[in-house]
């Protein structure tokens, strides 16, 4: 059993899909890869997702410390950019095969 964050997982595994697992959140971790991007910017290249689903698993992602949020309040209209954290960071390397292993389906396995 692993605890983090006051979440308890029955394994590695799934405390690693607990973080970055379900429909969308890996797929906005991949778009971060390239650096921080606003929530519009997000929303436009995550084609399907509503908004409220957005801003849930932003949320989500910025409590387990995988994202970082940065509001600019200098002058309007307000801008919000999203980022990797540094802990967030670490995943590139797994995120980036899962996309690899996506392209290799999409050669070897698509109808």
């Amino acid at each position: 059993m692993y605890t983090v964050k006051g979440k308890t997982y029955p394994c590695c595994t799934s405390l690693t899909m607990g973080i970055i697992g379900g429909k969308w959140k890996s797929v906005i971790l991949y778009y971060l890869l390239d650096g921080p991007l606003r929530y519009n910017e997000l929303l436009k290249k995550i084609n399907g997702v509503t908004e409220r689903t957005l801003s849930l698993q932003l949320k989500g992602l910025e409590e387990d410390g995988v994202i970082k949020r940065k509001v600019y309040t200098s002058k309007p209209p307000l801008k919000v950019v999203y980022s990797l954290t540094e802990f967030g960071a670490t995943l590139t390397p797994l995120l980036r095969s899962i996309a690899k292993w996506g392209d290799f389906v999409v050669e070897n396995h698509a109808d």
